[in-house]
């Protein structure tokens, strides 16, 4: 018998075995169709096989022709056999890719995740019960009782409220989802480092369309890097390279280049055949060099300032993230921030000198030139009640060894406050840099350095707790998206909500009807779009109806956000990059 005899056999059985895994598996797309709720988890996983299965597919392929041995040779035989082992193989793991989709599509909801579901679902009615139980007792209890029987109530209260919190966090982790997410969050994140990398690298410095941006504006570190985001944001939503003039920086008279990377490799000459003021996107089509003003004095106002997202990407975010928008902006942040070799060495020192290690909490304090002008004063025992609250949560996950803190302040007598009010607590923090955040030291090289450190290890904490008003509060929370797939939650802020400097409208869409119980409160209906003033951190937000225009109180349940999505270019020759890169 001739070796194709054989041989032929042996392909038809792998030929046949991968068409049945492909009828298998679209069969289960189309049921998948017919049911919207099954998890889209589970569909992107079977995309990514089936790429990898195609693949495979094309060896075999290969393999196949490679057998086809004309008659005649002598060692046919003996390479025809080592071939019909490989394909033996390949055959053995296309049936256990078969097995694999069974488990994935064919069961269901894995068991972990459906007792986490019923055990949360359980959880929330058996709180329900017993607030309902202990408020109805409430009008028994004598007066003089009534303060040790409400803090009796809030602990017990809190009890169950951390309960439920930990059984969603398993909840957000099992059966493969946590996985999932991180290779999502990273995935996302590569792709717009290669897009932004792409823009800021062109070919031909000369030729390249640009936008100028002007680091000293008149404030502080957080406030000029966000000014910073912001002109990156409009750059990359114009197809410009980022021109960062940043000599005689204020902070660092040698420029941004010796602090953190440069923001282009190729490209930092602002010169150009034309140039011109930004007056819009339009009329700025044929002007290669265009210089960007601070974002308060910008004008039109182009639809690429935060909190709007990219549409092509706002699929994937409003899947991953609790808030895209702030995602969005910690990109550009990433991106900024990459250190120097210096930088990064005299990070990890720190690191070392001050112990700096998990579980830790970071606690954010700004007090000098911020109290009675853009914030109110908190004295620590506000911060410190929440702190307390979050390790509670962390000790039902993590060995708690210590409660760490680490406490980064304007305030250099705070430190020994804090220690001699919490003994408990071991708090980390280097009064050096306290002194050099001063109103008389801040625009130094040293405090410069101080800020960053500041910034980088709040950033690391595992929850942070600060008040959003000041704006190295709210860049150590946008660095911190950059170290989990979604940290949207890991914060407390003591007054403000996250915003961003210039940005466009916060709104929230209603959900839920509201009728007003007193004058406070704002009438809601399904649909409404609230503009959002505030959060009050206690079950009521502020805002305006804008189909009403009243503005009041409403419960902050009722409402979800409303993220605005714009149409930035998508960068497919960057993306064609990546993908080959991967490859």
């Amino acid at each position: 018998m001739r070796p194709w005899a054989g041989s032929w056999r042996w392909i038809t059985l792998v030929l046949l075995a991968w068409g049945t895994l492909l009828f298998y598996i679209g069969g289960h797309l189309v049921r998948d169709s017919e049911h919207p709720e099954r998890s889209s988890r589970e569909l992107s996983k079977i995309l990514a096989k089936l790429e990898r299965l195609k693949q495979q597919n094309e060896d075999l392929r290969r393999m196949a022709e490679s057998l086809r041995i004309p008659e005649g040779q002598a060692e046919a035989g003996s390479l025809a056999a080592g071939r019909l082992r490989s394909l033996e193989d390949q055959l053995t793991r296309a049936k256990q890719k078969i097995h694999s989709f069974q488990k994935l599509t064919g069961d269901g909801p894995g068991p972990t995740q459906e007792e986490l579901r019923r055990r949360v679902e359980n959880g929330v009615k058996e709180f329900w019960y017993f607030v309902r139980s202990e408020v109805k007792k409430l009008a028994n209890v004598e007066p003089s009782e009534r303060q040790k029987y409400a803090d009796t109530l809030l602990q017990d209260l809190g009890h169950q409220e951390r309960s439920i919190m930990t059984d969603l966090y398993y909840l957000s982790q099992a059966d493969g989802v946590g996985e999932w997410r991180m290779k999502e969050a990273k995935d996302l994140s590569d792709l717009v480092q290669n897009r932004i990398t792409y823009l800021q690298n062109p070919p031909d410095c000369s030729k390249a369309r640009k936008l100028v941006c002007n680091i000293n504006k008149g404030c502080g570190y957080g406030c000029q890097l966000h000014h910073v985001v912001y002109c990156f944001m409009i750059a990359y939503g114009t197809q410009r390279t980022l021109i960062l003039e940043s000599h005689n920086w204020r902070y660092a008279p040698g420029g941004w280049e010796t602090v953190f990377l440069p923001v282009s490799n190729t490209c930092t000459d602002r010169s150009g055949a034309t140039t011109g003021h930004w007056s819009g996107e339009a009329h700025d089509k044929d002007v290669q060099v265009v210089e960007l003003p601070i974002v308060d004095s910008l004008h039109p106002r182009p639809p690429y300032l935060p909190l709007a997202i990219p549409e092509d990407l706002a699929p994937r975010l409003h899947r991953l993230h609790g808030d895209p928008s702030v995602w969005w902006v910690s990109q550009f942040v990433k991106y900024l921030v990459r250190p120097q070799a210096w930088l990064e060495k005299e990070i990890q020192q720190s690191t070392a000198k001050l112990g700096f290690k998990h579980p830790i909490i970071g606690v954010h304090v700004r007090r000098t030139d911020k109290v009675g002008t853009e914030a109110a004063f908190h004295p620590i025992e506000e911060y410190m009640i929440h702190v307390e609250e979050q390790f509670q949560h962390l000790a039902r996950r993590v060995h708690v060894d210590k409660k760490r803190v680490y406490l980064a302040t304007d305030d250099p007598s705070l430190l020994q406050e804090a220690k001699t009010k919490y003994p408990d607590y071991e708090f980390i923090s280097d009064n050096s840099i306290s002194w050099s955040a001063g109103l008389h030291n801040r625009y130094t090289e040293n405090s410069l350095r101080g800020v960053i450190l500041d910034i980088h290890f709040l950033s690391q904490t595992d929850f942070l707790v600060c008040t959003f008003s000041s704006q190295v509060c709210r860049v150590a929370y946008e660095i911190m998206q950059m170290l989990h797939p979604d940290a949207s939650s890991f914060f407390y802020s003591l007054d403000d909500i996250y915003y961003f400097g210039g940005q466009n409208a916060h709104n929230q869409i209603a959900i839920y009807p509201h009728q007003p119980r007193n004058s406070e409160d704002i009438p809601l209906e399904p649909g409404d779009v609230i503009g959002v003033a505030g959060n009050h951190w206690d079950g009521y937000s502020k805002g305006i109806n804008r189909k009403l225009g009243r503005t009041g109180l409403y419960p902050s349940y009722k409402v979800k956000e409303k993220i605005e999505t714009v149409k930035y270019p998508t960068y497919p020759e960057a993306d064609k990059l990546l993908n080959s890169q991967k490859k």
